[in-house]
């Protein structure tokens, strides 16, 4: 079958299996690698993307059931002009990645969490970012990444 949904801001088509995943779909379908896959069970959160501007674990849900809809990964959090975003800055800044694998889907909730409550308490950061696993950093520095993104300024963090 074809799928198609906009991804990034752009229109994309593929076609699949009815049982392929969003995350296969994204990476296999699309060439979009940015979006990685740690457990196929949603527990540690590499995976997550944004569809129609909410957080989503995308190793849980099939493709065609995103069809139609807006799919934001990790390759389109940049900029317009290829920069990084707040967020993205903000973890390079307070080193809040050590081998990089969790890092796209921190990115991605942390993003969505300042996009919902743009000064979020260090509590409530670290609440949120609950469903997304970390085996490097022990989240000091992921933590103290999405408190200063949310102290940077007030540009869009994500590019919905």
């Amino acid at each position: 079958m074809k799928v198609t949904m906009t991804v990034n801001g752009r229109p994309m088509s593929a076609e699949t299996e009815g049982r392929t995943l969003l995350s296969s779909f994204l990476r296999d379908g699309l060439g979009l690698t940015g979006t990685h896959v740690g457990c196929d069970t949603t527990q540690c959160g590499a995976c997550t993307v944004h569809v129609d501007g909410e957080p989503v674990k995308s190793c849980t849900v099939l493709a065609q059931d995103v069809a139609g809809k807006s799919v934001t990964t990790i390759e389109g959090m940049a900029n317009k002009d290829g920069s990084l975003s707040v967020i993205q800055q903000a973890f390079q800044d307070h080193h809040g990645l050590q081998c990089g694998f969790c890092t796209p889907g921190m990115v991605m909730i942390s993003a969505a969490l300042l996009n919902e409550k743009p000064n979020p308490t260090e509590e409530e950061v670290r609440h949120y970012l609950k469903g997304n696993i970390c085996r490097c950093t022990g989240y000091h520095n992921i933590v103290k990444a999405v408190m200063a993104a949310a102290g940077a300024d007030s540009r869009k963090l994500a590019a919905e």
